[in-house]
């Protein structure tokens, strides 16, 4: 009679995060938490804030494994739910902490309601526009609304999704601005690829855009571009009749 052999189960998958470091591996002056408390936030590293977000006790392996999937902090910041969730360890708790977080400091960077922010140059147009337009995965077009004083009236979105001269209507660009109503606007819009480098046809309909202001009496004070992180003003480069 032959001999049986013992039954062997292996694991249908190999999990990565088995080998991850773990809260309870490090000596207790290295553990984020005590640094934090010890040597305040800004002496901690990237890896161990994410791994404070997240809570979990592998939160030190998996908080690198994110950094590592995504690539860096600002590829991170572009990511979805779902996106988030792909990476084992990363549950629906886990995915909504951090989007709340990086929403959070989105809304950091824009001023409060109550006090109006006076744009007096092309930088301080990016500031308010690139927390809000830096990270997105599709392109959307947001107008900054203005009084006469240059004092910063709201801003508001106006196209979603993949944007061309054909499909825009410069009446929607216009409408807030004259229901605000506003003296004056600046335009901008992203560039998902993270390059902010104006194309022929970002010029064509910002030309468009500053005849109809004229006819509208609202002055178009600037179109900006938006990368990843950085912006072309079409103003400080003479383009679109601005």
């Amino acid at each position: 009679m032959p001999t049986q052999l013992p039954l062997v189960v292996y694991d249908q998958e190999y999990h990565p995060q088995s080998q991850r470091q773990r809260i309870c591996d490090l000596p207790a002056e290295e553990r984020p938490l005590y640094r934090l408390h010890h040597r305040g936030s800004n002496a901690l590293s990237t890896t161990e804030l994410l791994a404070l977000l997240l809570g979990t006790a592998d939160a030190p392996g998996l908080s690198s494994d994110l950094l590592q999937q995504f690539g860096s902090l600002h590829q991170l910041a572009r990511a979805s739910k779902e996106q988030l969730m792909r990476l084992h360890g990363i549950g629906e708790a886990q995915a909504g902490r951090l989007l709340a977080v990086i929403e959070l400091s989105r809304r950091l960077q824009t001023p409060p309601t109550d006090e109006k922010l006076r744009v007096t140059s092309p930088g301080d147009s990016a500031n308010l526009l690139l927390p809000r337009l830096s990270h997105l995965e599709q392109e959307e077009l947001h107008v900054i609304l203005l009084d006469t004083r240059n004092r910063v009236l709201d801003i508001q979105a106006i196209y979603k999704g993949s944007l061309n001269t054909s499909m825009i209507r410069i009446g929607e660009i216009f409408r807030p601005a004259i229901e605000a109503p506003a003296a004056a606007i600046i335009v901008a819009h992203n560039h998902p690829s993270g390059q902010a480098d104006p194309s022929p046809e970002d010029v064509d309909v910002t030309r468009k855009i500053v005849q109809a202001g004229q006819l509208l009496d609202i002055t178009v004070l600037d179109h900006l571009i938006i990368g990843q992180g950085v912006y072309v003003s079409l103003k400080e480069r003479n383009l679109g009749a601005l």
